[in-house]
């Protein structure tokens, strides 16, 4: 009996170990890139905003290579800015532009 409740915490200790460890990956999985809105990007804490950026600059180069840190940086800058003057909220961060400060999408 002792020797199954060990195995049963171990067992359990393993997979919180998993959970938490995974949650980059999910967040990776999950996030749309460039199709997040910019109302969604706005309130993602800043990892995942630069998780977000990281897919949308690998979207726009149509290849799996981790971008450069200081590119991911000024996307985020970038994005960060235009998100907050478009007109329309639900404008994916793919599309936010200077011209969308005047014409709702």
């Amino acid at each position: 009996m002792k020797t199954m409740r060990w195995s049963v915490g171990l067992a359990a200790a393993a997979c919180a170990v998993a959970l938490l460890s995974g949650c980059s990956e999910i967040k990776t999985a999950v996030n749309q890139g460039g199709d997040t809105k910019c109302s969604d990007y706005l309130k993602q804490d800043a990892d995942t905003q630069r998780i977000t950026i990281t897919k949308f600059i690998k979207q726009q180069t149509n290849t799996s290579n981790e971008p450069a840190g200081t590119n991911v940086d000024i996307g985020m800058a970038s994005v960060q800015t235009l998100c907050q003057i478009q007109s329309n909220a639900d404008t994916p961060i793919k599309n936010a532009d200077l011209a969308g400060i005047f014409i709702k999408k």
